[in-house]
Protein backbone atom coordinates (compact mmCIF):
# COMPACT_ATOMS: atom_id res chain seq x y z
CA UNK A 1 0.00 0.00 0.00
CA UNK A 2 1.15 3.62 -1.16
CA UNK A 3 1.83 5.70 1.95
CA UNK A 4 -0.74 8.70 1.65
CA UNK A 5 -0.09 12.20 0.97
CA UNK A 6 2.19 14.18 3.29
CA UNK A 7 1.38 17.43 4.96
CA UNK A 8 1.53 20.21 3.27
CA UNK A 9 0.56 23.43 5.97
CA UNK A 10 -0.80 26.85 4.27
CA UNK A 11 0.93 29.75 6.23
CA UNK A 12 -0.51 33.43 6.43
CA UNK A 13 1.13 36.14 6.89
CA UNK A 14 1.31 40.15 6.06
CA UNK A 15 3.30 43.34 5.19
CA UNK A 16 3.14 46.41 3.63
CA UNK A 17 3.36 46.66 -0.65
CA UNK A 18 5.12 49.95 -1.80
CA UNK A 19 4.84 50.34 -5.74
CA UNK A 20 8.67 49.79 -6.05
CA UNK A 21 9.01 46.58 -3.89
CA UNK A 22 6.28 44.71 -4.64
CA UNK A 23 5.87 41.61 -5.90
CA UNK A 24 4.59 41.47 -9.60
CA UNK A 25 2.48 38.41 -9.78
CA UNK A 26 0.01 36.62 -7.31
CA UNK A 27 2.93 33.83 -6.16
CA UNK A 28 2.15 30.42 -4.66
CA UNK A 29 5.52 29.96 -2.68
CA UNK A 30 6.71 26.70 -1.35
CA UNK A 31 9.02 26.84 1.61
CA UNK A 32 10.94 23.24 2.86
CA UNK A 33 12.46 23.81 6.30
CA UNK A 34 12.11 22.26 9.36
CA UNK A 35 12.98 25.37 11.05
CA UNK A 36 10.59 27.34 12.69
CA UNK A 37 12.51 30.74 12.59
CA UNK A 38 12.84 30.42 8.58
CA UNK A 39 9.68 30.13 8.24
CA UNK A 40 8.60 33.27 10.33
CA UNK A 41 11.86 35.32 8.44
CA UNK A 42 10.34 34.00 5.05
CA UNK A 43 6.46 34.77 6.03
CA UNK A 44 7.49 38.30 7.35
CA UNK A 45 9.26 38.87 4.61
CA UNK A 46 6.97 37.44 1.72
CA UNK A 47 3.64 36.84 2.45
CA UNK A 48 0.11 39.15 2.07
CA UNK A 49 -3.30 38.68 1.31
CA UNK A 50 -2.31 37.68 -2.09
CA UNK A 51 0.76 35.65 -1.58
CA UNK A 52 -0.13 31.93 -1.03
CA UNK A 53 3.38 30.74 1.23
CA UNK A 54 3.16 26.79 1.87
CA UNK A 55 5.27 24.89 3.96
CA UNK A 56 6.53 21.60 3.99
CA UNK A 57 9.14 20.06 6.74
CA UNK A 58 10.84 17.42 4.66
CA UNK A 59 13.08 17.93 1.50
CA UNK A 60 11.53 14.54 0.09
CA UNK A 61 7.92 15.80 0.18
CA UNK A 62 8.66 18.25 -2.27
CA UNK A 63 7.88 17.20 -5.52
CA UNK A 64 5.00 15.95 -4.70
CA UNK A 65 3.68 19.53 -2.78
CA UNK A 66 5.05 20.99 -6.67
CA UNK A 67 2.63 18.68 -8.19
CA UNK A 68 -0.26 19.54 -5.58
CA UNK A 69 0.66 23.68 -5.20
CA UNK A 70 2.32 24.61 -8.51
CA UNK A 71 4.29 26.89 -6.67
CA UNK A 72 5.83 29.97 -8.74
CA UNK A 73 8.54 29.81 -6.29
CA UNK A 74 10.41 27.15 -4.25
CA UNK A 75 12.72 28.15 -1.49
CA UNK A 76 15.09 25.34 -0.03
CA UNK A 77 16.59 25.31 3.40
CA UNK A 78 20.00 23.53 2.98
CA UNK A 79 19.75 21.40 6.27
CA UNK A 80 16.00 19.55 6.00
CA UNK A 81 15.89 16.67 7.89
CA UNK A 82 16.12 13.27 5.43
CA UNK A 83 16.58 15.53 1.94
CA UNK A 84 18.66 18.79 2.23
CA UNK A 85 18.05 21.75 0.21
CA UNK A 86 20.64 20.76 -2.41
CA UNK A 87 19.21 16.70 -2.88
CA UNK A 88 15.58 18.76 -2.93
CA UNK A 89 16.76 20.90 -5.94
CA UNK A 90 18.68 18.22 -7.48
CA UNK A 91 15.35 16.17 -7.51
CA UNK A 92 13.16 19.08 -8.79
CA UNK A 93 15.79 19.76 -12.03
CA UNK A 94 15.31 15.27 -13.00
CA UNK A 95 11.26 15.67 -12.60
CA UNK A 96 11.79 19.14 -14.72
CA UNK A 97 13.97 17.11 -17.09
CA UNK A 98 11.73 14.38 -17.96
CA UNK A 99 8.30 16.90 -18.06
CA UNK A 100 7.04 15.59 -14.78
CA UNK A 101 6.79 18.65 -13.24
CA UNK A 102 6.84 22.43 -14.82
CA UNK A 103 9.49 24.40 -15.17
CA UNK A 104 10.15 25.86 -11.38
CA UNK A 105 11.98 28.78 -9.84
CA UNK A 106 14.49 27.45 -6.88
CA UNK A 107 15.99 29.54 -4.24
CA UNK A 108 18.16 28.11 -1.47
CA UNK A 109 18.95 29.44 1.85
CA UNK A 110 22.86 28.22 2.34
CA UNK A 111 24.47 27.99 5.55
CA UNK A 112 27.88 29.09 4.38
CA UNK A 113 29.91 30.96 1.53
CA UNK A 114 31.50 27.38 1.10
CA UNK A 115 28.02 26.19 -0.18
CA UNK A 116 27.88 28.10 -2.77
CA UNK A 117 29.69 25.51 -5.12
CA UNK A 118 27.02 23.13 -4.15
CA UNK A 119 23.72 25.59 -4.67
CA UNK A 120 25.97 26.36 -8.40
CA UNK A 121 26.20 22.91 -9.47
CA UNK A 122 22.71 21.81 -8.13
CA UNK A 123 21.61 24.24 -10.86
CA UNK A 124 19.45 26.95 -8.10
CA UNK A 125 17.71 30.19 -9.83
CA UNK A 126 19.15 31.92 -6.79
CA UNK A 127 20.76 31.29 -3.54
CA UNK A 128 20.79 33.40 -0.05
CA UNK A 129 23.37 32.64 2.48
CA UNK A 130 22.56 32.85 6.20
CA UNK A 131 22.13 34.93 7.97
CA UNK A 132 19.82 37.09 5.79
CA UNK A 133 17.24 39.90 6.06
CA UNK A 134 13.91 40.16 5.30
CA UNK A 135 14.61 42.98 2.53
CA UNK A 136 17.46 40.61 0.89
CA UNK A 137 15.27 37.62 0.73
CA UNK A 138 12.60 39.83 -0.81
CA UNK A 139 14.71 41.20 -3.34
CA UNK A 140 15.95 37.85 -4.39
CA UNK A 141 12.29 36.42 -4.75
CA UNK A 142 11.23 39.16 -6.46
CA UNK A 143 14.83 38.49 -8.84
CA UNK A 144 13.64 34.79 -9.54
CA UNK A 145 9.63 35.80 -10.17
CA UNK A 146 11.02 37.78 -12.68
CA UNK A 147 12.78 35.22 -14.40
CA UNK A 148 16.05 36.44 -13.15
CA UNK A 149 18.98 35.24 -11.27
CA UNK A 150 19.63 36.50 -7.99
CA UNK A 151 23.47 35.37 -6.48
CA UNK A 152 24.52 36.30 -2.74
CA UNK A 153 28.38 36.52 -3.91
CA UNK A 154 31.23 36.75 -1.16
CA UNK A 155 33.31 39.89 -1.77
CA UNK A 156 36.79 38.79 -2.64
CA UNK A 157 38.61 41.05 -0.47
CA UNK A 158 36.25 40.93 3.17
CA UNK A 159 34.70 37.51 2.52
CA UNK A 160 31.35 39.18 3.64
CA UNK A 161 28.64 38.23 1.24
CA UNK A 162 27.19 40.76 -1.34
CA UNK A 163 23.82 40.38 -3.34
CA UNK A 164 23.63 40.35 -6.97
CA UNK A 165 20.67 40.28 -9.73
CA UNK A 166 21.28 38.74 -12.83
CA UNK A 167 19.02 39.55 -15.85
CA UNK A 168 18.57 36.36 -17.80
Amino acid sequence: MAPGPRSVSRIHGSFAQSRTDSLAVVPNILLATDADWILDEVDAALSDGDTKLFRVRAGIDVLQAIDQISPDLVILDEQIGNMGGIAACMAIRNAESVDRIPITAVLLLLDRVHDVFQARRCDADGYIVKPFDSMKLRRAATALLAGEAFIDEPDSVSGDVADLTLQG
